[in-house]
């Protein structure tokens, strides 16, 4: 059996802190929705962060990618998160929560923008764990 194409993933891991808190509601009502979550001072997350590529096996390297420059590319992304205040120190939560859900979406987005054009592969999935029982799976449409 040939597959047409194969899926590899690699793990990463960075820290971040963060607040849930919307502008537009009373400190009542964030209290009552997001709890302890909205400390101003935020809380913060080691968080586990599986990417996934999908692609032909090259012939001549066996490889989709070579998982090193798999490792550089996310890490140009992943030095915009790692040990920031998220709220604070990224342009992308001015607006947005900085909820597991809309940083998995930040990143994935980020991504694979920054993986376009890199070979024969594409961003298929990414996996944000915040902790060990919850995480958020973000993937293309098309896999």
């Amino acid at each position: 059996m040939n597959p047409q194409n194969i899926f590899i993933s690699k793990k990463f891991e960075f820290s971040a802190s963060h607040r849930y808190w919307r502008d537009d509601w009373s400190e009542e009502k964030n209290d009552q929705i997001f709890g302890k979550c909205t400390s101003p001072y935020g809380h913060g997350h080691n968080y586990e962060l599986h990417v996934t590529v999908s692609g032909k096996v090259d012939p001549v390297t066996g490889m989709i990618i070579n998982l090193t420059d798999l490792k550089k590319h996310v890490n140009v992304v992943l030095e915009k998160f790692d040990h920031k205040f998220l709220n604070l120190d990224t342009p992308y939560f001015k607006s947005d929560i900085p909820t597991t859900e809309n940083i998995a979406r930040v990143l994935f987005d980020l991504i694979d923008e920054e993986l376009k054009d890199k070979g024969d592969f594409r961003l298929s999935k990414i996996r944000l764990y915040e902790r060990s029982d919850l995480y958020v799976d973000v993937w293309q449409e098309e896999m």
